[in-house]
């Protein structure tokens, strides 16, 4: 809809704004710097990659994803909300990669 790409629109300009790139093109380097949390939320981000059994790939993907959705919300910060959010689609992502791998 119009709406949702308007809202697409806004967050790559807050992305190209802030570090002339788009979220998903960052490197390690530009993820510390750009994709910070709280003490907190790294406790929670690391206790779900453990859980989960996640990756040093997937870590740095669950921060981008979280970062995209605080630019969505037009959010200074990655909150808690976002970076759940980010874990949700992590783990659907896994469950429907193993679902696939059966087939």
């Amino acid at each position: 809809s119009a709406a949702v790409r308007e809202r697409v629109q806004s967050a790559q300009k807050i992305q190209r704004e802030r570090q002339s790139k788009l979220n998903a093109t960052l490197k390690s380097r530009e993820i510390e710097a750009f994709c910070k949390i709280t003490p907190l939320d790294a406790i929670l981000l690391e206790e779900a990659i453990d859980k989960f059994g996640l990756s040093a790939r997937s870590y740095h993907r669950i921060l981008k994803v979280a970062r995209t959705m605080a630019d969505l919300e037009n959010a200074t910060l990655i909150k808690t909300q976002h970076l759940k959010e980010a874990l949700g689609y992590r783990c659907l992502d896994r469950r429907h990669q193993r679902v696939g791998a059966n087939f």
